[in-house]
């Protein structure tokens, strides 16, 4: 069973271009920007938070008690980020949250947590890699990564090899994935998949 601390982390250090504009600075119909509205949910849950991002717009917009990482280049995408999260936090059990889920409500993330301290239903064991599931397909950039030695030393042994994809390193690793709402977990990555107002410039701010 997982018993690690657990740690929520907001990946928000991508370029946006299939958006067209910084998707973490869209407005919320909720309140503020996706970014703004990210860390009010994982604050919420009432567990350390941090956030990963190379936007220096980003981290302005983070409140306290929200512990803000700058990301340095290499920016080699989201399992990249998570070996950083890792290395940074060894022996915590990190809740990966992307920025670019602006259905994803608090049941589904407490969904998960149960799922990952075995609330209700069969023992997880210690260093288990759950991966959020909308009936279709993984959505790994949600999911619950120990970060124990075993899983940081496979994911460095993966790195070393050249290969960045989150899903192959899972694959590799092995993981549970976590059957959760379809519609919590919608990813939006183009302007046709918003239905919200367009009230930021159109160009991604450059990164700082």
């Amino acid at each position: 069973m997982v018993t690690a601390p657990l740690r929520c982390c907001l990946l928000s250090g991508g370029a946006s271009r299939r958006m067209g504009t910084d998707k973490a600075l869209l407005p919320h119909p909720e309140g503020g920007t996706w970014l703004e509205r990210s860390l009010r949910l994982l604050l919420s849950l009432e567990r350390p938070v941090c956030l990963l991002t190379r936007h220096r717009a980003h981290r302005l917009l983070a409140p306290a008690p929200v512990e803000v990482l700058d990301e340095p280049p290499p920016w080699d995408g989201p399992l990249t980020a998570l070996a950083r999260l890792m290395d940074r936090y060894p022996g915590d059990s990190l809740l990966l949250c992307p920025v670019d889920m602006p259905w994803l409500d608090r049941p589904t993330l407490e969904a998960l947590i149960a799922a990952g301290t075995g609330a209700g239903g069969p023992a997880v064991p210690a260093g288990t890699l759950l991966t959020a599931h909308d009936g279709r397909r993984d959505q790994p950039l949600l999911g619950i990564y120990p970060a124990t030695a075993a899983n940081r030393a496979a994911l460095q042994r993966y790195l070393a090899g050249g290969d960045r994809r989150l899903l192959g390193w899972l694959e590799q690793r092995g993981y549970r994935p976590v059957p959760l709402p379809a519609a919590a977990l919608r990813n939006c990555n183009r302007p046709a998949a918003w239905p919200g107002p367009w009230l930021v410039s159109s160009q991604s701010i450059p990164p700082g």
